[in-house]
């Protein structure tokens, strides 16, 4: 399976696709294992291969659980065969008794099937820059125009890392900080992940090959807010992908530090998404993050029955929901 991914969607996010980072992503999942299917061949050659990620969302005091098409491929010499379709209709019949939802973020060239098969196209995910060198970055941004070749060698990063951060057990204050945020965004009635600490760990901290840092702030000694992104190239750019941010009920000022902690990691500039409504998104205006024109990922959704209800469609997303899934 991580021959025939490799050769139909290269590297992915880590660059290359590992038997770790496969084991981390479809058993390791807090939200459980991976339902999947592949196409074999009589003599045993998978040439197709279809597998969901397992997800929750929260909406007030309801528990939606849903899955999410990723890691799909047909064999180049398999293509138009209808593999693609089969192996999707097949698995969304098996899931049908335990996922309330089906979402996903299809490219341009794939979401055109997806509607077909009756996903519903929910508009774009929004994402904020914040511009941290000026110069650097408009220079790669022509260099990026230019289509000069990426640049190469490893990212430095101030930060430290998500992994030394958690450790071997819950970091001081956190799960107060959890708590409080929790309690605030219950009455919230559009779609969130609950973040608790067995998920920040999964998510940030045991992420192979991602390398995550985490940015934290605090108020009288006590954890006040703490945000997890990471460094990585863009092309000529170095950009520092902001994924989280948690702050307790009501302080933009933590979700400030916070956010300008994030430019300060190093990068060219940073991106992320900020959910209306949230501290964060209060502080990004006075903190330099503006909403990019054209850029985003494009949500797709549906049931396993057809059609999104009314009450599946508001959603509360972090960065860190959607990318590198």
């Amino acid at each position: 399976m991580l021959e025939l991914l490799t050769a139909s969607l290269a590297g992915g996010p880590t660059g290359t696709r590992s038997a770790d980072f496969f084991a981390w992503k479809h058993h390791r999942n807090p939200f459980g294992a991976s339902p999947g299917l592949v196409a074999v061949t009589p003599g045993g050659r998978i040439v197709g291969v279809r597998l969901f990620l397992r997800w929750e969302w929260r909406a007030v005091d309801r528990v939606v659980r849903a899955v999410r098409p990723v890691d799909t491929a047909t064999h180049p010499d398999f293509q138009g065969r209808g593999i693609f379709r089969r192996l999707t209709t097949e698995l969304l019949e098996q899931v049908s008794s335990e996922a309330e939802l089906v979402f996903n973020t299809p490219n341009g060239n794939s979401l055109p099937g997806y509607l077909k098969m009756g996903w519903q196209d929910l508009g774009q995910v929004p994402v904020s820059l914040r511009i941290a060198r000026p110069l650097s970055f408009a220079r790669g941004a022509r260099a990026a125009l230019a289509r000069k070749a990426a640049a190469t060698g490893p990212v430095v990063c101030p930060l430290p890392t998500a992994a030394d951060w958690f450790g071997s057990g819950a970091p001081d204050g956190l799960a107060e900080l959890l708590r409080e945020r929790a309690g605030a965004d219950a009455s919230d009635g559009r779609l969130a992940v609950a973040r608790t600490e067995p998920y920040l760990r999964w998510r940030y901290g045991d992420a192979p090959g991602l390398d995550y840092r985490v940015m934290t702030c605090h108020r009288g000694g006590e954890l006040a807010g703490v945000a997890f992104g990471r460094p990585r190239r863009r092309g000529p750019l170095v950009e520092f992908t902001l994924a989280d941010v948690i702050v307790r009920p009501g302080d933009r000022r933590a979700a400030a530090e916070l956010l300008r902690a994030a430019a300060r990691s190093g990068g060219d500039h940073v991106a992320t998404h900020l959910a209306a409504g949230t501290e964060a998104a209060a502080a990004a205006p006075r903190s330099g993050y503006l909403r990019a024109p054209r850029t985003g990922m494009r949500l797709a959704a549906r049931t396993p029955a057809g059609a999104v209800p009314p009450e599946l469609g508001a959603w509360r997303f972090n960065l860190g929901d959607l990318e590198v899934f």
